[in-house]
């Protein structure tokens, strides 16, 4: 099971190999070793690429969670010895932190046999990855909606602000209406970002319509192009604070909020899970 997980991850039977530390043949056998035995083919191979069939598209999330349940019987076992050990993978978005990096830090300093695999991704990719096994815990900003059959606890909640270059004009010097900013140059995150979901909801409840100028993904692209006056923008608080050269600005109504959370899938938390929840406040 883990060797087709690592085929079906890493894209290849090369890779497979290389993420395992065994040879290219180890894996090939394996493989076919396990589609003999369950009769079905796991993957189409081709020249240049090796993807999931049907059967092996249902197998891999079962074998995730068969896989995370042996690592769980292993951590209890050691967690028992006061000591972790194994694989936590922590799923986050661009630009959420609120206090990972510190947690991880405690986390490791008092289980230094645990490794973190963080994975960064949009809060869609995130939330699927949650459900398949393939993210043990993530810090990120979920919609109610998005946190249906998930464990949520929740971290902080801040405003949304308008982000812009010092010498852009206003109408009002700390404030800004929907209508005003959405008849300038707009920066918009792309679509299936936290951000720029919670930002359309507050352009429609104000009943008011934007064009972005520019659609990025990136949090840093993104603070660039406001500092060189292409444009304006809308991120937490938090975040752009971490931009000295933004000129920032309150909307003067309801503004967009940022709802973080650390969210897991439900039923008890594996050990290094629970570990890493004692150390998020």
């Amino acid at each position: 099971m883990e060797v087709v997980v690592a085929v079906a991850e890493e894209g290849g039977f090369t890779a497979a190999a290389r993420r395992l530390n065994v040879v290219q043949s180890a894996v090939s056998g394996t493989v076919r070793a396990l589609e003999k035995e369950l009769g079905v083919r796991l993957f189409e191979r081709t020249t240049h690429r090796v993807t999931l069939t049907s059967a092996g598209a249902a197998f891999v999330p079962a074998a995730r969670h068969a896989l995370r349940a042996v690592e769980s019987a292993r951590a209890a076992a050691d967690e028992a010895r006061g000591h972790l050990r194994g694989v936590l993978t922590v799923g986050t978005m661009q630009g959420v932190w609120l206090g990972l990096g510190r947690a991880l830090a405690e986390l490791r300093a008092e289980h230094p046999g645990l490794t973190v695999r963080l994975r960064q991704a949009a809060v869609a990719d995130i939330r699927t990855a949650l459900r398949d096994g393939s993210v043990d815990v993530a810090v990120v900003a979920f919609d109610r909606q998005q946190r249906r059959g998930l464990e949520v606890r929740s971290l902080a909640r801040e405003e949304m602000i308008l982000a812009a270059a010092p010498g852009r004009v206003f109408e009002r010097d700390d404030t800004v209406t929907f209508a005003e900013a959405a008849g300038m140059p707009f920066v918009d995150f792309a679509p299936g970002w936290a951000i720029r979901a919670a930002v359309d909801r507050s352009f429609r409840a104000a009943a008011v319509e934007r064009a972005p100028v520019f659609e990025v993904n990136d949090i840093v692209a993104a603070a660039e192009l406001v500092q060189h006056d292409l444009g304006v923008c809308v991120m937490p608080e938090s975040i752009a604070a971490r931009f000295p050269g933004l000129a920032l600005r309150r909307f003067a109504g309801r503004a967009p909020r940022w709802d973080v959370a650390v969210v897991r899938p439900g039923g008890d938390p594996a050990p290094a899970v629970a570990a890493l929840l004692r150390h998020l406040t």
